[in-house]
């Protein structure tokens, strides 16, 4: 019977390590640092492997925590994605050094120019990939859908201890105000806050979802929440969601003037990527059409390509609005000064 030699033995086993190693070594990995936190997502993370063969490694956190871990890398990061959901935090991260710009022609023809960051010449620092409007829900019994049209109705004497909100300093709401701001000017902002304050029916605390069970429950009247959470508990089978839907109701304000405020979920290529092309892909990958639906009718959020069509029933229920239009990257350059009228009023 035929025995290789020990040294034919050796050498097919160093060629079977080395085609391994070399079938290693053409795997892609994309390093993404995730602030998305919904299981919907999986599928898109799954799709853009199965099409392109990179496979996706993933750091979640929220926005904060991400920023910090990129500015404590530094040059280290092993960050080439970085995805925030959020329009002030992206405009933070731009201003910090924390991304590159990236200059692609399909992004910029698909994303609409106010939902991406400013091209400095070298391409956008960020693009948005989905959009929620920040939206009043009041109850059904006790409140005239009159009295809260506008944003600056939450700081009316007439709704005095019927507002409920998640802290002032929270990134969705100081983007609103943030919004205001350039809208309605400082003077006037800071009197609407300073009223919404003064007409807490209790200290803010929780996240959007408790906003709506809290005007559902009685504890107030009055809330905002993004729409994603509203139409989360739209499409939710449990009895106690229904019973809370059927109990609010839903306005988008200030239709008869600058319009309804709307925030982005978006990403960048991390400043210190050594996978730029593969993250370009990614990204490029996000404004698809196949993407965008996901992030339609999986997370109840409207798609940032015009041509994309939504088949959503719970988005489609809440009905046509006008949204602004001022560009998200203004709104994030306004956060600093929010943050000192909430001080200032006591917003907390």
């Amino acid at each position: 019977m035929y025995r290789p030699s020990l040294r034919r033995r050796l050498l097919a086993a160093t060629l079977v390590l080395t085609a391994a190693g070399a079938a290693h070594a053409q795997e892609q990995v994309l390093n993404l640092y995730n602030a998305r936190h919904y299981q919907t997502d999986e599928a898109l993370y799954a799709n853009f492997t199965k099409a392109t063969g990179i496979r996706i490694q993933r750091v979640d956190a929220d926005d904060a925590g991400i920023l910090a871990r990129l500015q404590s890398e530094g040059s280290a990061s092993p960050a080439d994605v970085v995805l925030l959901v959020d329009a002030a935090r992206l405009w933070r991260a731009e201003t910090q050094g924390l991304f590159q710009p990236v200059k692609s022609a399909l992004l910029e023809q698909r994303i609409p120019a106010t939902l991406r960051g400013q091209d400095q010449g070298q391409g956008s620092a960020w693009f948005g990939f989905s959009t929620r409007a920040r939206v009043i829900v009041y109850s059904k019994v006790a409140v005239n859908k009159a009295d809260v049209d506008t944003y600056e109705e939450l700081g009316d004497p007439k709704n005095k201890g019927k507002v409920c909100t998640r802290s002032g300093s929270h990134p969705y709401n100081v983007s609103l105000f943030g919004s205001m701001l350039q809208h309605l000017g400082p003077e006037k902002t800071e009197a609407v806050l300073r009223g919404t304050a003064a007409n807490m029916a209790r200290a803010p605390k929780g996240g959007d979802t408790d906003q709506i069970r809290a005007v559902a429950s009685g504890e107030c009247q009055i809330a905002l929440t993004n729409t994603y959470y509203l139409a989360r508990m739209m499409r939710s089978d449990k009895p106690e969601d229904r019973a809370v839907i059927e109990k609010v109701g839903v306005v988008f304000p200030n239709q008869q003037d600058f319009g309804t405020h709307v925030n982005v979920a978006g990403g960048a290529v991390a400043r210190h990527s050594r996978n730029r092309e593969a993250a370009v892909r990614f990204l490029e990958y996000l404004a698809s059409d196949e993407a965008q639906r996901y992030f339609a009718d999986g997370n109840n959020e409207w798609p940032t390509v015009p041509s994309v069509k939504v088949a959503n029933p719970a988005l489609a229920s809440l009905g046509a609005f006008k949204s602004e239009t001022i560009p998200v990257a203004t709104v994030g350059k306004n956060q600093s000064q929010v943050q000192q009228i909430l001080d200032r009023v006591g917003y907390k």
